[in-house]
């Protein structure tokens, strides 16, 4: 029952054997088994449960069906201070830390953001940054000046008075990486469809406090992205493909709410069709996806979400996932409770559109559709063989190329070059630079040969 109870609930067939015919129960057996069953979810389960019996007639006796609900106040231990969870048709004790940890942050009894992170003291802190913080945002009597450090970050759930807790360090802190390498961000932007490609466009480790991740990450996921000119000038920069508000509500959504309890990084995936925005951590037990699309929350960090709410756009009221499909409807929220991950799938516009950007030579689209087919045997060679005496810009590569159709130039000449690495960038860190160029590699070299 306690297994059950922590496992989202199940029901226990009594009086049915092992190989699924039926025994049956007498009279007598039910009520011995009703006293059984009320001793020992009263007793001998910490909290106490509170199961559902019922009673049916068959051919050989009867069958009692015990109902047990799903846990409201989780973890359930048995008589020893043992926890147990359902595993397929069987059960089994918890002993992983992490595991237990989960369990009790679940129940609300812990919680990740305030554990002290061993080793840390207010040296640690980027303290000019954090009396910034005070300064704006506390008044006089809430942060008194002659109150020393320590005490400041403990009155403000920071710390414990000796160590900085996870919230300080991951708001405030000098080098978060050296204490907790795990919490970062790995971002990477793939040529194609699948995370099983071997090659990619960008790739960045984002590290540092979480302003300073967010920051990063949404810089990463803007630079590989079209824009649309739309009604704007020529010279503008454009209209980014998938609204930032929507982008920006789903990145401090996985930085504020992911599992801290497990060591693994936010990773945003930025592939031709869709961006993954993949956080540690499925949703905790009382909510669904349907709920936090019309704006439920649960604050699995609540001294981490209660500061972010000053220092990112982030305004605790449930409402940035709904503010994030209000702007971009083509978002998919995938809970995934065997992988303890939440994934947000944002669905990318169609790759060819009117004036897009092209994230990887920084040219513009012409407002045209007619196919120009050039009648050449292999187009690529050809473009190899234009950089033969040095890196050129694609402007200028497509000028000799005597191509007046950019679409046909990126999509038959310039990928192709790219993803077979016959070609390589030569600002790789800056995709959308006015200086880019393109050069040859050693394995495009050896092709000409």
């Amino acid at each position: 029952m306690a297994a059950f109870a922590n496992s989202g609930g199940g029901t226990l067939l009594i009086g049915v054997d092992d190989n699924g015919t039926i025994a049956g129960l007498s009279a007598a057996d039910i009520r011995h088994l009703n006293q059984m069953l009320s001793n020992a979810s009263s007793q001998h389960v910490r909290p106490p449960l509170h199961p559902h019996t019922e009673n049916v007639q068959t051919h050989t006796g009867l069958v009692m069906v015990v109902s047990v609900p799903n846990g409201l106040a989780k973890p359930y231990l048995d008589q020893q201070g043992r926890i147990w969870v359902k595993q397929g048709a069987d059960k089994r004790h918890v002993t992983a830390r992490e595991e237990l940890q989960r369990m009790f942050q679940r129940g609300g009894l812990v919680h990740a953001d305030v554990v002290p992170v061993a080793g840390t003291t207010s040296a640690e802190l980027d303290e000019p940054a954090f009396r910034r913080y005070l300064a704006q945002h506390y008044s006089a009597e809430a942060a008194p000046a002659g109150l020393p450090l320590d005490a400041l970050l403990q009155n403000l759930g920071l710390g414990d008075g000796l160590e900085l807790n996870l919230s300080g360090l991951l708001l405030f802190g000098r080098n978060p990486l050296r204490w907790r390498p795990a919490f970062t961000i790995k971002a990477v932007a793939f040529p194609g469809a699948r995370i099983t490609d071997t090659r990619y466009l960008d790739s960045q480790d984002i590290s540092g406090t979480l302003p300073q991740q967010y920051t990063e990450a949404l810089a990463f996921i803007k630079r590989n992205l079209h824009r649309v000119q739309g009604d704007q000038g020529f010279n503008s920069p454009g209209i980014l493909e998938i609204p930032e508000i929507a982008l920006q509500e789903l990145l401090v959504n996985a930085l504020v709410h992911r599992d801290y309890f497990t060591s693994t990084s936010i990773r945003i995936l930025v592939f031709t069709d869709r961006i993954d925005i993949i956080s540690p951590g499925h949703l905790p037990d009382s909510l669904s996806v349907d709920d936090i699309r019309h704006g439920k929350s649960n604050r699995r960090n609540p001294t981490l979400s209660e500061h972010a709410f000053r220092l990112l756009p982030y305004r605790g009221l449930g409402s940035g996932i709904p503010r994030a499909l209000d702007e971009w409807p083509q978002i998919e929220l995938i809970d995934e409770a065997s992988g303890n991950q939440f994934t947000a799938r944002v669905q990318r516009p169609q790759a060819q559109w009117e004036g897009a950007t092209d994230p990887v030579t920084g040219q513009v689209t012409d407002p045209v559709t007619d196919p120009v087919t050039d009648p050449v045997t292999d187009p690529v060679v050809r473009l190899l063989q234009t950089l033969v005496e040095g890196p050129l810009a694609p402007s200028e590569i497509q000028q000799r190329l005597e191509l007046k159709h950019r679409p046909t130039f990126r999509a038959n000449y310039l990928r192709p070059a790219l993803e077979r690495l016959w070609i390589e960038p030569t600002i790789p860190d800056k995709p959308n630079s006015r200086l880019q160029q393109y050069r040859l590699t050693e394995k495009g070299r050896s092709v000409l040969k």
